[in-house]
């Protein structure tokens, strides 16, 4: 039940950056996007729909090339991504069939546009990867654009906003987040969107507070009503009432001075008081992310998930254009390790460019290195971009979803192949780089002491191996509520594979978002983790919680938490145990 008076409206959804502000309501949308009617082109006429909508598509583009223009040097690190954008305009996937769904249906081009958009929307949505499901964002997002131009809308135009505000939109695009101007937006809300999106991505890199996700946040609020937005617990509230918003006032001084206390001290090492050296590194997906990992101090990349370049390209991208890509992040952190996870997707992803396979469950299905295996000619030329770029710098070679003892033979296997085809090309390549697993699965951890003989560290994959230990989905609303951490059968796991890992003396990592949860950081100190790899921005965070922490004390409150039973008492054992030092967690309701 809410703690909140019964005169506001609460709305939850997904923070997509933390922080909170107070202010006053913001809308804007795309007028006339969402209004589409379909009509029949006669057929010398269909021709001049089609140019049509090519000139949509360059008024589009043009237009998003003047915002990047634009920007200045403090939204550098965003380039990228609205540079993807820029290339999401001649898109196959998107223009491509657009243009041949108004010729082949003769329908009108908002219609064809429309139909494409949802199409690619679905296909993606039935993928189990939340990080790839959250590009297809990028394409709706390209695609309301070029709509607008179809539609006569008005755009939104956030630079033009002169008044110290709060947006509120049906969605934003990174771009519509590039314009945004600090001293006069204060956060934004959106239905649409969610953590791994790229405008969640802007946001953060703004440090402005943001909830996605809402669902109907523009049909809740209206201009100039008062809204609180708790980016950090996810949380919206609608013209709250003086007991709340003098509550929430207090709560933003508290948030600000803990953040100026956090930046203060994010230069210094990340050690216990009683000398343990916790290793922080940074999960990225885009190279652009570089940026925040090293301006937040990230010891290396623990992991980088190389999905996205194959989205990008609609293709399966070539050696050279990976190498290209690899080489460019191993030189940007150099001398700091890169850990690459090779593909970690399922077959029905590169639709429309391969045969595709329907799966009834897909996250149980062909995905991860069960597809690359299956795909070996692809998994080669991954490889062999991999360790030529380990030519240029420290680089480790990760592979996800690793099952049973077979699976990393085979792998090995396959990389003395691309060895062999290097050393036949007369390459510059280093063969000699650390080869891991993920950890992500129930039968990997029951086979750790196995799996360790054959590789050099492990990487306990947090989100997939609480989803396959728990039989959850943990997109599924109803059974979201299981989906816990500190589960004690989560925190067993973790124990069997960090004994594992010593008992075989080959290094671990966590590159989970558990990692990143400072909460969490006592137990994965006192069980013997070392190596924690999560999102940039929660780098100053844990440091913070780790240079506070005692690790003798921690390994002791490790072996008592081991022997609770529920997730309630764990986690009521913890922050009691460690309310004097653990963050700032002042998200109660």
């Amino acid at each position: 039940m809410s703690k909140f008076p019964a005169g506001q409206k609460i709305l939850r959804g997904i923070s997509g950056s933390p922080g909170i502000c107070i202010g006053k309501a913001y809308l804007v949308d795309r007028e006339g996007v969402n209004i589409i009617k379909r009509y029949h082109i006669v057929d010398d006429l269909v021709s001049k729909e089609v140019d049509r909508f090519k000139n949509a598509v360059i008024q589009a583009k043009n237009d998003h090339a003047k915002t990047i223009e634009s920007l200045g040097q403090d939204l550098s690190g965003n380039l990228n991504i609205l540079e993807t954008h820029m290339a999401l305009f001649k898109d196959k996937m998107l223009y491509g069939q657009t243009i041949d769904t108004i010729t082949a249906d003769q329908v009108n081009a908002e219609w064809a546009l429309r139909k494409v958009s949802r199409n690619v929307r679905r296909m993606f949505e039935q993928i189990d990867d939340d990080y790839l499901q959250a590009r297809v964002n990028d394409i709706v997002q390209v695609s309301d654009k070029i709509m607008t131009y179809l539609t006569g809308g008005e755009d939104i135009r956030i630079r033009d906003i002169n008044k110290r505000v709060i947006i509120v939109a049906h969605d934003l695009s990174p771009a519509d987040t590039s314009q945004i101007q600090l001293e006069r937006i204060k956060g934004f809300v959106t239905d649409r969107g969610g953590k791994d999106s790229h405008t969640s991505i802007v946001a953060k890199s703004l440090k402005i507070p943001s909830v996605m996700g809402l669902g109907t946040a523009t049909a809740n609020v209206n201009n100039d009503d008062i809204l609180i937005v708790d980016g950090t617990s996810g949380i919206i509230i609608i013209n709250p009432e003086e007991d709340t918003l003098f509550k929430y006032e207090e709560k933003l001084a508290r948030f600000e001075a803990y953040r100026a206390d956090i930046e203060r001290d994010s230069h210094l090492a990340s050690v216990t008081t009683d000398g343990v050296e916790i290793n922080l590194l940074a999960n990225i997906e885009l190279v652009e992310e570089v940026v925040s990992a090293m301006d937040n101090r990230a010891a290396g990349i623990g992991l980088f998930r190389t999905e996205f370049l194959y989205l990008d390209l609609n293709r399966f991208p070539t050696e050279d254009e990976l190498l290209q890509k690899y080489k460019e992040l191993v030189e940007l952190m150099h001398p700091k390790p890169v850990t690459i996870r090779t593909l970690d997707i399922n077959g029905d992803k590169f639709n429309p460019y391969i045969d595709p396979v329907e799966e009834a469950n897909p996250a149980l299905g062909l995905r991860a290195v069960r597809f690359c295996l299956e795909n070996e000619d692809k998994f080669i030329t991954q490889i062999k971009a991999i360790l030529r770029a380990a030519a240029s710098g420290e680089i480790k070679m990760l592979i996800p979803m690793i099952s049973c003892v077979e699976e990393i033979i085979q792998v090995k296997t396959v990389i003395n192949k691309a060895i062999i085809e290097l050393e036949q090309e007369d390459k510059i390549f280093n063969k000699d780089i650390p080869l891991g697993i993920m950890i992500e699965v129930p039968s990997a951890v029951i086979m750790a002491n196995e799996l360790a003989k054959h590789v050099d560290f492990f990487s306990i994959g947090t989100n997939d191996l609480i989803q396959y230990s728990m039989a959850i989905d943990r997109r599924n609303r109803r059974v979201a509520h299981l989906y816990q951490a500190l589960n004690p059968a989560v925190l067993q796991m973790i124990r069997l594979t960090v004994q594992a890992a010593r008992d075989n003396n080959i290094d671990l990592y966590m590159c989970g978002e558990m990692a990143g949860d400072s909460v969490n950081i006592p137990v994965l100190v006192g069980l013997g983790l070392t190596n924690l790899s999560m999102n940039s921005g929660a780098i100053p965070v844990v440091k913070k919680m780790i240079r506070s922490l005692d690790a003798c004390r921690a390994k002791k409150n490790a072996d008592i938490i081991m022997g609770l039973s529920t997730v309630e008492e764990i986690t009521d054992f913890i922050l009691e145990e460690y309310k004097d030092i653990l963050p700032y967690r002042d998200n109660e309701e």
